[in-house]
């Protein structure tokens, strides 16, 4: 399968939403728990204000959108330079297993280190076996162990 990795543009946005869409789905996002559109479209516009930390790339190829990260930059204690948090990676169905994840990391990587992070992280569920086997080939498992509480 032959595709590219670019910044996501604006006239993405239709394939976009489906791959978001196909991202919250696969994570049960639903009912209560579904992102409402209003933060969708907020999320969406972040990525083209440049103040905004918030990052999208998107994998083309076969004449549509294969798949989507977003990346984060923040400050971090233990560090000088801002560290990338990689939020979310989804790639579609009929793309999987053909590189397309695999691309879109090394992708935030690369604009990690171009903005002057040393680090790159992220979570997964710990259901989500398919994605942890790639995701032990292209980093290591910090051990870590995440809360949370919803305010």
């Amino acid at each position: 399968m032959s595709f590219r990795i670019r910044l996501v543009a604006r006239t993405d946005f239709d394939q976009w939403l489906g791959l978001w869409e196909g991202y919250n789905a696969f994570y049960e996002r639903k009912g209560p728990a579904a992102v409402p559109m209003e933060v969708t479209r907020t999320t969406w516009e972040r990525f083209f204000d440049s103040y905004e930390p918030v990052h999208c790339l998107v994998a083309e190829g076969g004449g549509g959108l294969l798949g989507l990260t977003h990346y984060i930059f923040h400050r971090n204690t233990t560090m000088l330079g801002p560290t990338c948090y990689l939020q979310d990676l989804f790639t579609a169905p009929q793309a999987r297993a053909q590189g397309v994840g695999r691309a879109l990391i090394e992708a935030v990587y690369q604009k990690a280190r171009e903005a002057g992070s040393t680090r790159v992280y992220w979570q997964t569920h710990e259901t989500n076996a398919t994605a942890q086997r790639l995701y032990n080939e292209v980093a290591e498992r910090s051990g870590f162990i995440v809360y949370r509480k919803n305010l």
